[in-house]
């Protein structure tokens, strides 16, 4: 046995095993925080189930399901990608937690793609409970699968880069509430449950504009009518996620 062979090495691990890493620790913490859990899961769930079973909106028609379930996968991609982001964010930026994951060797840019990974994650299980539980009650969904993924992919990043610029720029307590508040706004106003042409003339033109908004009405156009790919809702969303990320990579502070 040479003298050497216990030699230490130390030094940084590979960037992507440093990413992946962080990304499962990411993960698991965002699956065992209670609330996040009720936002992510129960509450999209509920609203699924309840407004599908129960005749409360009128949804115009078809079934109920049809027009909820697009919605629905909306509201679970603002939920994950906006609100827990944020709150989570923010509370880690309040604690010091951020400052000192960034003095560690992961690099701040791979931090933030880690909690990106961990979204897309969380948000393949909310999308696949979600569906099934939709199919359960009837669902028949149309459309290309590779539209309903851009569009998924482009409110996540419209949504994530909102969540960060909120967390990074707010106090921890005024992210909490700002984030739980715009959560209930966009889930009645947003065309997540309620139809946009149920509101006055004057405000839909503005509805349609919001994120939530543009990713339920773009989702609900390919799922529920067939449509080959909403550009103009997928315009908005790409607008929302060029101002968000670029927004937060100029305004996020890190203490």
């Amino acid at each position: 046995m040479s003298a050497g062979t216990y030699t230490p090495r130390p030094g940084a691990a590979p960037l992507p095993r440093m990413i992946a890493a962080q990304t499962a620790l990411e993960t698991r913490m965002l699956l065992r925080n209670g609330e996040q859990l009720l936002l992510t899961v129960i509450i999209p769930t509920l609203l699924l189930v309840l407004f599908s079973a129960v005749d409360i909106v009128d949804t115009g028609s078809g079934a109920s399901v049809d027009f909820l379930a697009p919605g629905v996968l909306a509201l679970a991609v603002m939920s994950t990608a906006f609100t827990g982001q944020a709150i989570a964010t923010g509370f880690e930026r309040r604690y010091g937690v951020l400052k000192r994951l960034a003095a560690s060797p992961l690099p701040r840019w791979a931090l933030m793609t880690a909690k990106t990974l961990s979204v897309l994650v969380t948000e393949v299980l909310q999308i696949v409970l979600l569906t099934a539980i939709a199919f359960a009650l009837g669902w028949s969904p149309h459309g290309n699968p590779l539209s309903v993924l851009l569009l998924l992919v482009l409110g996540t990043a419209a949504f994530s880069g909102l969540g960060l610029l909120m967390a990074g720029t707010l106090k921890a307590e005024a992210t909490l509430a700002a984030a739980n508040l715009v959560f209930l706004l966009l889930l009645v106003g947003g065309g997540v449950i309620v139809p946009l042409d149920k509101f006055p003339d004057a405000v839909q033109s503005i509805l349609g504009l919001l994120p939530v908004s543009a990713l339920s009405e773009g989702l609900r156009d390919v799922l529920q009518h067939g449509a080959s790919m909403p550009w103009a809702q997928a315009g908005i969303l790409a607008v929302w996620a060029v101002l968000g990320l670029g927004a937060a990579a100029k305004l996020f502070r890190w203490e």
